[in-house]
């Protein structure tokens, strides 16, 4: 019973509970199946099988669905292709790669940079790359286009030693890990960063999770480019390696059933199945290979176990009555773990010694020749197998679970011990134990020369290694890693398309999503611009009024539409299409954002522009994936993040989960984002229009590097009537950040009111208010940017400051106030944080109204009133500030509270009902 409870988990599970009526009979059905496999092979014997459960099925024979078997490779020995390469050379300077990469680590721990490192996973994965470098990951010069590589991040030390024998790195970059300004120029990043290193590594990955959906994303984006006619992209693969112990985040299964739907069989994960996480088993009691097999399955991937090397092979072939592979079953990881930080002798005692059979089986063997019995994930010829598979396979993604050791190769102090992800450093012991293990010529007095000095190996240029080595990257198109941003020209759009925007509503109520979305429907339309817009969508395009949009650009579906709308008579009906541009990633705003850095960064990785517009709950941007924004900031993403429904009190109803007022300041921590909080349509038709331009127009001298920004917009759902734009518009101090948008029309003591986004029309009210009820003459700024002064005054403040004696160049804010006399009043239906950003670069006394706490459900003018944000709180401030200034009656601010009934929420007037979108 308790061996049945081990192992549940981990078997199929076919025959547990179902009593053998007939045991004889049972037998000579397995004995037939095994003549088959043993006359005619494992494929005739796969096809029986498969015709036989597919015959049980049909005669209503309930027979469960397979979701684990044995633990053993999937492929068998005699299905496996011929290794096409010359096996040998290729492991010698896979050593070499091994040797330069736990050196470069080791280098980089000398006690006066100690900048860490990790040796341990590119040691365990070495195989599982080579194997990809020399025949299967395809360069950008292949005809194919290319492959799409996500490399685990902590195996970067192994692309390094690579680049370094291919002629592409030099010891200098070498001995430049993770010193990037201390020794630039010749510097290498942590892990992958495209940011960092422009033109070696093209995606990020060592955020957990992230590399798996956006790998799946991207292999979406590829198939999205090919059926909408913009790019050939089928020959294409796209190839994600991951940890087994990176699999437990969310985010790396929790997206696995897009790339089962969409059949996406252009994506390939492998998954270096060690065993370990960062600080011990994944799974001590368990199999997590087995349950990644079942997970995988079930998600509707194809799935190819990688468990055991070729050495296993004969011994597998023996075990005629299963009791090999049966102990292979129940052994949980956390014994496999073990064995590897043993010795081959605990091996034959603790594995094989668990039966009088399996014990039998290895008598002939030396504890060497047991302790040499390889992981599947470490034999060339096993892993090209599984790769050749999954790249043929037709109708499904492909998942190889390979089975690997941690710190393979780096002797008794890393291999399989908890602790090996942390450690860096190679004791002089160590060191050498590795040179013998790898058959590097170092001598000993290199080593004892200097314990951090052990020399990098390289055999020249000339030699027959590395010709190999080129020539097989040269027949697969060139060098991997490679970033290039050389892309097809991009024809923005004219006047025309902005000029609804310019228009206003005239009479009509409209929210600012609604303007965005007339002015994005008109910049789609543009014949030669449309066509490179992604409009990105979570599942509330009719939420932000995008529905619209159904009918002519359609929805993004590879498998088209095979079912009868039932919305089919309407003018703004539901409409699939293989050729659909709008991609509706459902309720998934991980999915949406992942989506966006994939189409975001097709200028880089396909040459092929797109022009991501991703609209969103603002309130489920930065809070709820800010981790995927930084990434796609660090992929060097382009495009439109639109915060929709923004706001902490203009979203009513929804409540405390859906009312944002603080994600300008969570978009202000990174800094590839623009954030802009625009009132009216025509300020967010200059916005779009310079953000399309800074991304694919003419930026005069500034670097290439300018370009590779997203731009963060929030707009509302509050209609109000949108004004035409102003003739004599300070279009400079729109896209910096604040422009004067209604000067004082009267005489009296002078104020000035600072607003954004839904909050500016309140401020058009205070100022009324202010001048007919108390004789103050108060102007009314729009700050479009917050986030974008702040960030040109901290700027300017630098220069000041690495500058001592020059004349210092003023903020941009501080600029365009100059001569505004009287105190500041700023408001914004987000957090006091937001306006308070530019406080200190203005003379002025300077007051803040905001939505700080949490949000609620209520009327929009209730829930103003509630946060003192509304404009007789605009007004009452600006009152208490002159009245300290003695410029109106000292009265005055009382009587005000008490004239508006500030202190009752139900006394608010600023706002109106509706307003979906």
């Amino acid at each position: 019973m308790a061996a049945e409870q081990g192992t549940a988990d981990i078997l199929s599970g076919l025959t547990v509970g179902k009593p053998d009526g007939d045991p004889e009979e049972t037998a000579e059905w397995i004995e037939s199946l095994d003549e088959l496999i043993r006359t005619q092979g494992t494929e005739r014997a796969q096809y029986i099988m498969r015709s036989l459960l597919q015959r049980a099925g049909a005669q209503s024979v309930g027979v469960p669905m397979v979701t684990t078997t044995d633990y053993v490779n999937t492929i068998p020995a005699d299905q496996e292709p011929e290794f096409p390469g010359d096996e040998e050379i290729e492991r010698k300077y896979r050593a070499w790669m091994r040797w330069n990469a736990a050196v470069m680590v080791h280098r980089a721990q000398r006690p006066e940079i100690g900048v860490g490192g990790h040796i341990s996973t590119y040691a365990g994965a070495a195989t599982l790359y080579e194997v990809g470098f020399n025949h299967f990951f395809k360069g950008k010069d292949h005809p194919s286009g290319g492959d799409q590589v996500f490399f685990q991040g902590h195996a970067s030390p192994g692309m390094y030693a690579r680049a370094y024998l291919e002629g592409r790195l030099t010891e200098a970059d070498l001995d430049g890990f993770r010193q990037e300004k201390s020794k630039e120029g010749n510097a290498l990043s942590s892990y992958p960063h495209p940011r960092l290193m422009p033109d070696f590594w093209e995606f990020p990955t060592v955020s957990m999770g992230i590399g798996p959906m956006n790998a799946i994303y991207q292999a979406q984006a590829n198939r999205y480019l090919h059926n909408r006619g913009l790019k050939d992209t089928s020959g294409q693969q796209v190839w994600a390696f991951l940890g087994d112990g990176e699999m437990d985040e969310p985010e790396s299964r929790g997206l696995l059933q897009l790339a089962a739907n969409e059949k996406l069989d252009n994506l390939n994960f492998v998954i270096n199945c060690n065993l370990q996480r960062l600080d011990g088993p994944v799974r001590g009691n368990g199999k997590i290979m087995q349950e990644l097999e079942a997970f995988f399955r079930g998600a509707g991937w194809n799935v190819i176990k990688v468990v055991w090397g070729r050495e296993w092979d004969s011994l597998l072939e023996k075990d005629k009555d299963g009791a090999l592979v049966d102990i292979m079953n129940q052994t949980p990881d956390g014994d496999y773990q073990t064995y590897k930080a043993e010795s081959g002798g605990f091996v034959r005692d603790h594995f094989f010694g668990k039966s009088p059979e399996t014990k039998a089986m290895v008598e002939d063997l030396s504890d060497a020749e047991i302790w040499n019995l390889k992981r599947g994930g470490h034999d060339y010829r096993k892993v090209f197998a599984a790769y050749k598979a999954a790249t043929e396979f037709k109708g499904k993604p492909t998942v190889i679970l390979a089975k690997t050791v941690k710190g393979y190769g780096l002797g008794p102090h890393f291999e399989g011990r908890n602790a090996t992800h942390q450690m860096k450093k190679l004791t002089n012991a160590d060191l050498k134990a590795f040179r013998d293990h790898l058959r590097i010529p170092v001598t000993d007095e290199q080593i004892d020369d200097d314990l951090y000095n052990a020399p990098y190996y390289h055999p020249g240029a000339d030699s027959p290694e590395i010709k190999y080595l080129l020539e097989r990257r040269r027949e697969l198109g060139g060098f991997v890693p490679e970033r290039r941003t050389k892309h097809a020209e991009v024809v923005l759009p004219g006047d025309k398309a902005y000029e609804m925007g310019k228009r206003g509503s005239g009479k009509q109520q409209a929210a600012t999503t609604m303007a965005f979305v007339r002015i994005l429907k008109d910049l789609m339309r543009d014949k030669e611009f449309g066509k490179r817009i992604a409009p990105i969508i979570p599942d509330e395009a009719r939420t932000f009024g995008m529905d619209s949009f159904f009918p002519t650009a359609k929805i993004y579906n590879p498998n088209g539409q095979n079912y009868l709308s039932v919305d089919r008579d309407l003018v703004l009906a539901y409409k699939e299409s293989v050729e659909g541009q709008i991609l509706h990633a459902g309720i998934n705003e991980a999915g949406s954002m992942a989506a966006f850095t994939a189409t975001g960064t097709a200028y880089a990785t396909q040459g092929e522009p797109l022009i991501p517009i991703y609209v969103f709950y603002s309130m489920f941007g930065f809070q709820r994936t800010g981790d995927s924004i930084w990434a796609a900031a660090d992929q060097m993403a382009r495009g439109f993040i639109i915060g929709a429904t923004a706001g902490r009190t203009t979203l009513t109803g929804e409540g405390l989960q859906h009312a944002d007022g603080h994600s300008p300041i969570l978009a202000s921590t990174n800094p590839a984002v623009v954030t802009y909080d625009p009132a009216f349509g025509y300020e967010i038709g200059h916005i779009l229009r310079d953000g399309l331009n800074r991304m694919y127009g003419d930026i005069g001298d500034k670097p290439e590097s300018f370009r590779n920004v997203m731009y963060y917009i929030t707009v509302y759902n509050e209609p109000f009537v949108q004004p035409a734009e102003p003739e004599e518009l300070d279009v400079e101090g729109l896209l910096k950040g604040i422009y004067l948008l209604k000067p004082a029309k009267v005489d009296g003591p002078r104020t000035q009111l600072l607003a954004s986004g839904v909050a500016v029309p309140w401020a058009l009210e205070a100022q009324k208010i202010l001048a007919k009820d108390w004789g103050v003459s108060a102007d009314v700024w729009s700050v479009t940017s917050w986030n974008e002064l702040r960030r040109d005054g901290l700027d300017a403040e630098e220069e000041a400051f690495l500058n001592p004696g020059a004349d210092a160049r003023k903020p941009f804010v501080t600029q365009q106030l100059e001569g505004a006399t009287g105190p500041i009043v700023a408001v914004s239906d987000f957090m006091k944080a937001v306006p308070d950003q530019i406080r200190q670069f203005l003379p002025n006394e300077f007051a803040t109204l905001g939505a700080d706490g949490f949000g609620f459900s209520d009327t929009r003018a209730a829930a103003r009133r509630f946060f003192k944000i509304d404009s007789h709180s605009v007004v009452v401030r600006a009152l208490e500030m002159l009245a300290r200034r003695g410029e109106v009656d000292a009265n005055a601010p009382k009587e005000a509270i008490e004239k508006y009934r500030l202190l009752d929420v139900n006394a608010g007037t600023t706002g109106n009902a509706g307003g979906e979108s």
